[in-house]
């Protein structure tokens, strides 16, 4: 489905700082919403999507590179669940830039060092599972 950045950050019970360009937000139930590139991923073990970026690509000084920062690190340091929004450009001079969510992954930061994070999403009830399995232990 078609969606503004707006709406997709909503679908998470997220507000962006700005509606045309932002990176992540932070939801009300305390996960990380963030919004992908369709050229960043890789799929580095079955199961397993990886979102992988450099805060360097982006201008320095922009307030979205600024709460995409702040988002990873407290992501990163409270084990925050991390919500996918995947945003596609147009081709061409045609067409607005497409938004859709997958609210069937979830994603853990599992590198930022305050440039390069890479993200690992998995579908919803293998992270479950996971879980669940490791508190039986």
């Amino acid at each position: 489905m078609n969606l503004s950045l707006i709406d997709a950050f909503a679908r998470f019970g997220a507000k962006p700082g700005n509606r045309v360009r932002s990176l992540s937000a932070m939801a009300a139930d305390g996960a990380m919403v963030l919004n992908c590139s369709t050229d960043r991923f890789a799929h580095p073990a079955q199961g397993v999507l990886r979102y992988e970026d450099r805060l360097s690509r982006e201008p320095a000084a922009s307030r979205e590179n600024e709460l995409l920062s702040q988002h990873l690190a407290l992501a990163r340091d409270g084990a925050l669940p991390v919500r996918m929004i995947v945003t596609a450009l147009p081709v061409g001079d045609r067409g607005n830039r497409s938004c859709h969510v997958r609210s069937d992954l979830i994603g853990k930061v599992v590198k930022f060092d305050g440039d390069h994070y890479i993200i690992d999403f998995t579908r919803r009830e293998e992270s479950l599972h996971t879980a669940a399995v490791g508190r039986r232990r």
